[in-house]
């Protein structure tokens, strides 16, 4: 069995590559149990410890990813995330490779939010608003950039240090792009075409009276019933798409406080990435529609994007 460990991962993957190849596994068929959180002692009351287990299959491969989310890491110079991707043959079942789940994490969650915006940002959409200064920050940033022609990113957070850490990190692969650490999101979040929200924020990061006609948003930042980064009544007025019905109805407080407070029905989801994937239901309607992507994770992609690694490194 093979070990891929982060620098094989780093070293081999590109959204280029990457984001075709999950498009393409979400296309065909396969199989996803609805993927298992444990919450665990410790943590504060706003940010809980967990481990989680995902499996999926699909006709070349199955695949197990676990991890652990321990928000209150960094604050101890630790990694927030820490996951492992093992897979085995489909045809064979025998074990193909272990590979390092934290870094693909990174990759495989923009991966995922870019190729949602793929379908239903616009396709003009050039500017992009940035909340959170993570280590997943620079990759929400850099995949967006790969599927429109954005010219502009603005990083905001908590901490200047860290925008400007942000800032540097997306020039250093892309300096083409305009990118600015913005203390005041206020000030520019009406002429956005993209906000891209990757914290752990507990509450809504923005109202929807600031949204401008047209905006795309992407919300990964949250899988906690009770915690949410954008408000009901942005929910209400997007068009909204989710990875998957059965993880955000199950633990996404950004879809399940509004349905508690009656706010919106189930209904109100259009559908899921594999149904955007293979043309079932449409990204966007029109451009002066708000559309919104919830994502929690899902075992297929991480599947998907590790399988695709163990391709890329075992090409002839």
């Amino acid at each position: 069995m093979q070990i891929i460990n982060a620098n094989a991962v780093n070293q081999v993957l590109s959204f280029e590559t990457l984001i075709p190849a999950i498009e393409t596994t979400f296309q065909q068929s396969f199989g996803m149990p609805q993927r298992q959180i444990y919450p665990l002692p410790g943590g504060s009351a706003d940010k809980h410890d967990t481990f989680a287990v995902l499996p999926a299959w699909t006709e070349e491969v199955l695949g197990v990813k676990s991890f652990t989310h321990y928000p209150e890491n960094p604050d101890k110079g630790r990694l927030t995330v820490a996951a492992q991707v093992l897979l085995f043959s489909r045809p064979t079942g025998a074990p193909l490779a272990l590979v390092d789940g934290t870094s693909l994490t990174y990759w495989r969650t923009a991966a995922v939010s870019a190729l949602a915006a793929s379908y239903m940002a616009k396709k003009d959409a050039c500017t992009l608003l940035l909340f959170g200064t993570g280590e997943l920050a620079p990759y929400m940033a850099l995949a967006h950039a790969s599927v429109r022609p954005l010219h502009t990113i603005y990083v905001h957070g908590r901490s200047e240090e860290k925008m400007r850490k942000v800032q540097q990190q997306i020039k250093r692969i892309r300096p083409d792009l305009n990118v600015e650490v913005c203390v005041h999101y206020e000030e520019v979040i009406t002429g956005v075409d993209i906000i891209s929200c990757a914290t752990g924020s507990p509450t809504p990061l923005f109202k929807s009276a600031s949204l401008a006609a047209g905006t795309h948003i992407d919300l990964v930042g949250n899988h906690h019933r009770h915690c949410r980064e954008c408000d009901s009544a942005t929910v209400k007025m997007s068009h909204v798409i989710v990875d998957s019905l059965l993880n955000v109805l199950n633990e996404a407080g950004d879809i399940l406080i509004p349905l508690e407070e009656a706010c919106i029905k189930e209904d109100h989801l259009q559908g899921e990435l594999a149904q955007l994937c293979n043309g079932t239901i449409k990204g966007r309607l029109n451009n002066s529609q708000t559309t919104l992507f919830k994502s929690v994770g899902t075992a297929l992609a991480d599947v998907a994007s590790a399988y695709h690694v163990y391709q890329l490194l075992n090409r002839p």
